[in-house]
């Protein structure tokens, strides 16, 4: 017996804005991707066979970390064992899977996506790209799992890219942050050789950032009026 259909509703509320987020930004299409979001020892994570872009509440499954359904009447995603490996490696709160076209543009030519930008050290720096393996299988999830290994997103060859994050709207913006990465990279390679950030260049930039606490706003002190 799964828990009543009103039980779980933020959490499906949320995968179901998130799908229609993604989708609206052009990063999914049809049926193809998966999103997902973890509380404590529950993952809601969308149905097989849905239109993500237009998904709904209702079209939202909710499993346990053994993949056993709690809630919901509809199958969960192939891609459940990704999802899941992920939760349970790396103790992450959201994943998001898409067949965005630049990432999957560039699975199939690279084996990584090189640092060429400072925002792609949210990532962890260098996107790595998974070999292939047929979707939905343990060889799949498994070759994700080790691409994943201290990145927050990777490509996935001839076939997409994922991203986890604490939060699911930092996995979304992870997402589209790849997917921004990806034409960035694509536009230049066909200008040229693209100029990745070295180690130093790198390191840098994480010093800056953290010296001047980069990505959040900040108040300036108040006007000092005179006499």
């Amino acid at each position: 017996m799964t828990d009543s259909s009103s039980a779980w509703s933020g959490e499906r509320a949320a995968v179901a804005d998130a799908c229609r987020r993604l989708g609206a930004e052009g990063l999914l299409i049809g049926t193809a991707g998966n999103v997902s979001v973890r509380t404590d020892d529950r993952v809601a994570i969308t149905a097989t066979g849905t239109v993500l872009a237009d998904l709904t509440p209702d079209q939202v499954t909710v499993v346990d970390l053994d993949g056993k359904i709690v809630s919901g009447s509809l199958e969960p995603t192939s891609e459940l064992d990704l999802h899941l490996g992920v939760y349970r490696r790396y103790g992450t709160g959201a994943v998001v899977h898409t067949h965005a076209p630049m990432a999957t543009a560039l699975s199939l030519v690279l084996d990584e996506l090189p640092c060429i930008h400072y925002q792609l050290l949210t990532l962890g720096g260098t996107v790595r790209v998974a070999p292939y393996a047929t979707f939905g299988t343990p060889e799949l999830a498994e070759s994700v799992l080790t691409a994943l290994e201290g990145r927050g997103g990777a490509l996935m060859a001839n076939h997409g890219a994922v991203t986890h994050a604490p939060t699911l709207d930092k996995a979304v913006e992870h997402a589209l942050l790849l997917e921004w990465a990806c034409g960035v990279y694509q536009s230049a390679a066909a200008l040229g050789q693209p100029r990745a950030l070295d180690e130093q260049q790198q390191l840098a930039v994480i010093e800056a950032a953290i010296a001047r606490n980069y990505g959040t706003t900040q108040s300036v002190p108040p006007v000092q009026e005179g006499p």
